[in-house]
């Protein structure tokens, strides 16, 4: 295929960044794009488990703490601690949806609910209803880190997660140069996290080509 084919298939609007962000050799604009797939790709791997062994943290921990084996259920409610969260439309419909299935179990709803969810439960107002208790999941977290800071964090990953989901490129700076530091931070990030919750990184993603070292490297060599 020619470029003008790929501008076809990409859109000219897609493509143009990354032609200028290669000073218009169109060859190096291709291969930016595929190395900026290719990154995608691997994030979605890393993002997968985080967000796995982060919303299990925090469900196993207020299981523990309310008591209750259907908690996010239960805390939509009147007095509950996301009453007046603008999560409860979405968790709401994720129950009726698994009800008029025949399927709902709260494993299940946890599955279903967005990793939005999972952040919010750090934000100031949830936090103070859940028994300002939550930062209990990260045992290994930097001392003196707090909820706001913690919050803040998490947030730049979901903004991360988001950029990835719907298929923005992760390759440039703001100014549409190309940069990794964007990709590299937000990993480094991530991989702190892990940390925090008490995993070894090597041993969470052992066997898996998910790390994305050599595509950063390869995207800061082009």
């Amino acid at each position: 295929m020619k470029y003008k084919d790929y501008e076809a298939a990409f859109s000219q609007a897609r493509l143009s960044r990354y032609l200028n962000a290669c000073a218009g050799d169109k060859n190096k604009a291709l291969i930016l794009y595929r190395y900026n797939l290719k990154l995608c790709q691997k994030f979605y791997g890393v993002l997968g488990l985080f967000e796995v062994v982060f919303r299990n943290a925090v469900n196993e921990h207020y299981k523990r703490h309310f008591g209750d084996e259907d908690w996010i259920r239960t805390q939509i409610h009147a007095g509950g601690m996301l009453e007046s969260s603008p999560q409860v439309s979405d968790v709401t419909r994720y129950i009726s949806k698994l009800s008029d299935a025949g399927k709902y179990t709260h494993d299940r709803l946890v599955s279903s609910v967005s990793f939005g969810f999972w952040t919010y439960l750090f934000n100031k107002q949830p936090f103070r209803k859940g028994g300002q208790s939550l930062l209990a999941i990260f045992p290994h977290k930097t001392k003196g880190l707090g909820q706001r800071a913690i919050y803040n964090e998490l947030m730049e990953i979901k903004s991360f997660r988001n950029r990835i989901a719907h298929h923005e490129p992760i390759c440039f700076d703001m100014d549409g140069n190309k940069d990794v530091e964007f990709a590299q931070s937000n990993y480094n990030q991530i991989l702190k996290y892990v940390g925090f919750l008490g995993y070894n990184k090597n041993e969470l993603f052992y066997g898996l080509d998910v790390l994305p070292d050599r595509t950063i490297q390869k995207i800061r060599d082009l």
